[in-house]
């Protein structure tokens, strides 16, 4: 009696090379995601730091609003309203107010924290009454183009 051929030994041999064309693929779909992954993650961690930046111009601004609500009579008498300082102001960490009014104290510790908080940061606070808008810019993308948050509250 003749031996049969196994028809699986066969196939086994006709698909050899095939496993490795299917781990090329899987191993190509997979550098893809990876790209893919480290894109988003570099996108989340810009957001991020943007999102930082508004934060900080955010408190900033609350805490000139503060500063202002305690002083109240001088800054409805317009000794906090300060335009743009053009150049901005330079960051001094040891900063220590000159000794004026407490307007003025205030101002020059706020424009000094908007300068060391955020990147090419300044301030302005204008008055209408008791409506004040307090501004506060920065250079979210370091790139020129400034981002401004207002700020309005009554005092």
């Amino acid at each position: 009696m003749k031996a049969r051929r196994n028809h699986k030994a066969g196939v086994g041999r006709r698909q050899a090379g095939f496993t490795l064309l299917e781990v090329l693929v899987a191993v190509l779909i997979l550098a893809i995601g990876l790209l893919g992954l480290a894109g988003l993650q570099a996108a989340s961690l810009r957001y991020n730091q943007d999102a930082h930046l508004r934060s900080q111009a955010t408190l900033l601004a609350y805490d000139m609003s503060d500063r202002m609500r305690t002083n109240r009579v001088a800054a409805l008498n317009g000794d906090y309203d300060q335009a743009f300082p053009d150049p901005p102001e330079a960051c001094d960490p040891e900063l220590v107010p000159s000794g004026g009014t407490a307007a003025e104290d205030d101002l020059e510790d706020w424009l000094n924290m908007v300068a060391c908080l955020l990147p090419r940061g300044n301030g302005s606070i204008q008055r209408n009454g008791d409506i004040v808008l307090i501004r506060v810019r920065w250079d979210e993308e370091r790139d020129g183009e400034l981002q401004t948050l207002d700020f309005r509250t009554r005092l």
